[in-house]
């Protein structure tokens, strides 16, 4: 077994993190998304595709400038309904490699602690926070919340205004009843924060 998802090429990494998020309860049946950068784009999952069963014809590769798609493996193949998140992240944080959205059940429950509206999840002072970059004492951290809705590029442009205004304090977001969405400078350190920040909502979800 590969020490670290980056020495793999970008799609079987990708393609090795579907299966393992899916097998964790974070990717069931074709919810979730997943990108990787490069130096000609972003490769992404490709819509409707079973997370279970992914292979390395299921994605896309897709240009950060203008949401063309470059290259594809099926012609059927359609860029997740969410590339315009997966942009967004690259346009605003030009050091991300990679971008992983996956649904869980602790997620949704932990965002349901607070009102519907909530702009902000605040984070408990964990030791877990040190995986998302936070290396305080007693920090005061939360996760930026959005509202969902089916136009998911009016999230997209929802996320690139306040992130231009206000940049999180961690490198992760949420949209309300859906999932979280970590990014990170590699493959390896966007799945480790992915591992953090569930962890985090885990706890969140069983205080009472």
């Amino acid at each position: 077994m590969t020490k670290s998802l980056n020495d793999l090429p970008l799609r079987t990494a990708l393609v090795e993190i579907a299966h393992d998020f899916h097998a964790r309860g974070w990717m069931s049946g074709t919810a979730g998304n997943l990108s990787a950068r490069d130096d000609a784009g972003f490769w992404i999952t490709a819509s409707g595709r079973p997370k279970g069963r992914l292979d390395e014809t299921d994605f896309l590769l897709v240009n950060v400038a203008d949401g063309g798609v470059i290259e594809r493996a099926r012609v059927d193949g359609k860029p997740s309904a969410e590339t315009s998140i997966h942009r967004v992240i690259y346009q605003c944080f030009p050091a991300a490699r990679a971008c992983l959205h996956v649904h869980t059940v602790d997620a949704c429950l932990a965002a349901a602690r607070v009102a519907e509206d909530a702009r902000v999840l605040p984070l408990p002072a964990l030791e877990m926070l040190k995986g998302l970059g936070i290396w305080e004492q007693h920090p005061r951290v939360s996760l930026p919340l959005f509202e969902n809705t089916l136009e998911v590029s009016k999230i997209a442009d929802a996320i690139a205004a306040r992130f231009e205004r206000e940049p999180p304090q961690v490198p992760a977001l949420m949209v309300h009843g859906h999932g979280v969405t970590v990014w990170g400078g590699s493959l390896q350190e966007a799945y480790n924060r992915v591992e953090c920040m569930e962890f985090i909502l885990s706890y969140l979800a069983r205080c009472e």
